[in-house]
């Protein structure tokens, strides 16, 4: 049952359901949409000071930042948790936040619970959420995300992987956002009321001109523990590292959405793939990401190629800023121009790499942007802990190792 919104227009603006972000294919702090082009984390004070005081040269890589708004955890009358944003509000006007918002906001996002047997006679609870647009339709609105964003389901981290621990190759969501998002709202309710106000980061939405988002999220550096972290942490950290690509190459998988245009379906992956790939999985991974299970969309690399190029020369010029555990995001159109569609084949699945390849004439649209600084540091921050001279060397040894894979995928080899 969906309840209406009892705000007139005037209230809607002042406050904001927020809604999972379901474009979110790594980490794991849930993040949230605020609007169509803007979303909000948990606000972490290294990552604020990061985004006041950007460089000039590196504003092009990374989400623009839009400012702070406060979020306020709500449980409605069936005991659902949700979260709203009030961009008017102040910590000490929390008690009005309560008499503005109702029931429901201008989306409304509802959960309903059920339960699954096991093979060990356990329980585990299975969250479905279903979605009711109150202003505009997303068929009218952006009509590639309607795979995203119709039933959308989650099923419990165990459920992402079958019984083989394999993850399944055909999803028409990427459920990683909404593990996320339940994890969230557990963690808030679990230590806070609802009368309290959290901040959150607003951070321009990456994807959103995109119809069909195809989005590879790399976990860059060969080290991935800030300065903050404590000696057990700092020890799980390295050990990662050491077990995965970060070591060899700089880079690791964190995640990613591929559209499959034979079947209609995003092909999925989340951290956990990325962690047990080798060089040579990894090699492939990439290569997959540039497939869609059609042809390998070779018009893409050159663009990409360049973005990366470009990227590495400003980072190398970023003396004592140091992106540990930070993020880079590889976005392209799964929707593909019209001279680089080639006939599908529905019977060529997307796990099989050989793929034909299109030449495109026209460099389709791709983007490249840095995410998640957290952990980031540099001299005059206001959250530094240690201050490092130089470039980071292990995020360009990263960035130098994706283009050299990217340019031998390019070159045939």
């Amino acid at each position: 049952m969906v309840g209406q919104s009892p705000l007139d227009p005037s209230e809607s603006r002042t406050a904001v359901l927020l809604e999972p972000f379901v474009h979110q294919v790594g980490g794991h702090m849930s993040m949230m949409k605020y609007d169509e082009h803007t979303v909000c984390k948990p606000l972490v004070s290294q990552e604020l000071s990061f985004y006041e005081s950007l460089p000039l040269a590196m504003r092009q890589f990374t989400p623009q930042y839009k400012g702070i708004v406060s979020v306020h955890l709500k449980k409605d009358s069936l005991g659902n948790l949700t979260l709203i944003a009030s961009p008017s509000l102040q910590p000490e006007s929390c008690g009005r936040l309560d008499n503005a918002i109702g029931d429901s906001s201008v989306t409304i996002w509802h959960k309903r619970k059920w339960t699954a047997s096991t093979g060990t006679g356990s329980e585990h609870t299975l969250v479905k959420w279903s979605h009711t647009q109150l202003t505009k339709t997303f068929k009218d609105s952006c009509p590639g995300k309607m795979l995203l964003r119709t039933d959308l389901q989650y099923h419990t981290d165990s459920l992402l992987e079958d019984a083989n621990r394999n993850q399944p190759e055909r999803n028409s969501y990427n459920p990683w956002g909404l593990h996320c998002h339940r994890q969230h709202l557990n963690r808030m309710s679990s230590k806070h009321n609802e009368n309290k106000l959290h901040q959150f980061l607003l951070l321009e939405n990456v994807v959103s001109k995109y119809n069909y988002p195809c989005i590879l999220d790399l976990k860059m550096g060969t080290r991935q523990h800030g300065d903050d972290a404590s000696e057990e942490k700092k020890a799980r950290h390295i050990k990662k590292c050491e077990q995965s690509t970060s070591a060899t190459l700089g880079v690791r998988i964190c995640g990613m959405q591929v559209y499959q245009a034979d079947t209609g379906y995003f092909l999925c992956k989340d951290k956990y793939y990325g962690r047990k790939l080798s060089p040579e999985g990894f090699r492939q991974t990439l290569r997959q990401f540039l497939c869609n299970g059609n042809h390998l969309r070779t018009d893409l690399l050159e663009p990409i190629i360049l973005r990366l190029k470009a990227l590495l020369s400003v980072i190398r010029k970023q003396s004592s800023y140091r992106f540990y555990s930070s993020s880079l995001l590889i976005i392209y159109d799964g929707q593909e121009h019209k001279e680089n569609t080639a006939p599908l084949d529905n019977h060529l699945h997307f796990q099989k790499t050989n793929c034909t390849t299109s030449h495109g004439t026209n460099h389709s649209r791709v983007d490249v942007r840095m995410i998640d600084f957290a952990h980031t540091t540099f001299k005059g921050s206001k959250c530094n802990h240690t201050t490092y001279d130089g470039p980071d060397h292990g995020y360009i040894f990263g960035l130098e190792n994706l283009i050299k894979i990217l340019q031998n995928i390019s070159e045939g080899k």
